[in-house]
């Protein structure tokens, strides 16, 4: 089963507003992202710490309602976090 979380945010590059769509399927998570509502959407996308972040959250929020999301989800997004080298602090 295939599942379609989308939402916006800021390219980190332009600072234009985009579209983000993450995907799953067959156990694998694909970013994909367009900078307006009737362009197509641009594939092999580098994707960020902080799109990683909004699907976890996107997920967690899923979770409980059961909305195709599994506690598999939420340990491989986690998985790929942990993959980000932490930000020092200040």
């Amino acid at each position: 089963m295939s599942v379609d979380i989308q939402w916006t945010d800021v390219c980190p590059i332009t600072g234009e507003k985009r579209f983000v769509s993450a995907a799953r399927f067959a156990r694998e998570w694909k970013f994909k992202v367009r900078y307006k509502r009737r362009e197509e959407w641009q594939l092999n996308v580098q994707f960020t710490r902080e799109m990683w972040e909004e699907l976890l959250d996107a997920v967690n929020r899923r979770l409980p309602r059961r909305e195709g999301v599994t506690d598999w989800d939420v340990g491989y997004i986690k998985q790929q976090l942990g993959k980000f080298a932490k930000e020092p602090s200040d």
